[in-house]
């Protein structure tokens, strides 16, 4: 099948024309590259997170597949959603899925299972797309959708994951998409933020998920980040590092009431 962009007008430019022209002010085509296992990236309209995400995504060696690991925030469909099958579009073209690593994951795995409802109105995923496409026209993605469960669910979907990855033996790069904290003063929410991205930097997802927990920390992608951390972790991940870090409030001007924003590489 083929998914069709859902948010494109609204989270992003609708032409191809003035989506090109955007992203060509957020990323940095000259930037140092670095290997990674893995990346952070924020999922908001690019207006406010857009700066955040062309910048991280400009310091990482794109690989020819990436799995990219969303949230659920519809509540459709299966909690833990993988599609191995078909493409997904965006204003920039066709991005077709990687059926290979896509199929050799759902195998591995005793909780994904294949599902494209929790796909079809979810922006988590298809907000990061245009910028791969931009920065790599024919790149592939596997696209995960994960919902709220508990940290040894995301620690034993983790494992299955890079298991499952590990058997194709082809590179590939790992994204997980989240906004951080949403709608608190700019102090309340760069505190809380620190706490997260102190766990992500220590490559420490239980120390990330009870933070979470205990703080009523209101980071919309734990599920995928605390995966990410754990898949990175087994295939040989050793640091990660902080890119940048912003609110909402340093696009509007508002700080009472802002989402933060951090970009991470896990290499």
């Amino acid at each position: 099948m083929i998914r069709k962009p859902a948010w494109a007008g609204q989270f992003y430019p609708q032409t191809e024309a003035s989506l090109r022209k955007m992203i060509s002010g957020l990323v940095d085509v000259s930037s140092e590259k670095q290997e990674a296992i893995g990346v952070i990236m924020p999922h908001a309209g690019y207006v406010y997170s857009g700066y955040v995400a062309g910048l991280t995504i400009s310091k990482v060696e794109l690989k020819k597949t990436v799995i990219i690991l969303g949230t659920n925030h519809t509540g459709a469909g299966q909690r833990f959603s993988i599609m191995t099958k078909g493409s997904w579009m965006t204003p920039l073209g066709e991005i077709k899925i990687d059926t290979e690593i896509a199929e050799s994951i759902l195998k591995e795995s005793v909780l994904l299972k294949e599902d494209s409802l929790a796909h079809m109105q979810e922006h988590s995923i298809e907000v990061e797309l245009p910028f791969l496409q931009y920065l790599k026209n024919d790149i592939k993605i596997v696209p995960i959708v994960i919902a709220q469960a508990e940290l040894s669910e995301y620690q034993q979907l983790g494992k299955d994951i890079a298991e499952g990855f590990k058997k194709v033996g082809r590179p590939g790069i790992f994204m997980a998409s989240t906004d951080m904290t949403h709608y608190e003063p700019k102090e309340s929410a760069e505190a809380k933020d620190g706490l997260i991205i102190e766990a992500i930097s220590g490559l420490d997802e239980e120390k990330m998920y009870k933070a979470a927990v205990k703080n009523s920390i209101s980071m919309c992608g734990l599920a995928p980040t605390c995966v990410l951390v754990s898949l990175c972790k087994i295939l040989g991940a050793r640091k990660a590092g902080l890119v940048k870090y912003q609110t909402s409030g340093d696009v509007s001007g508002d700080y009472n009431s802002v989402v933060g924003y951090a970009g991470m590489i896990i290499s």
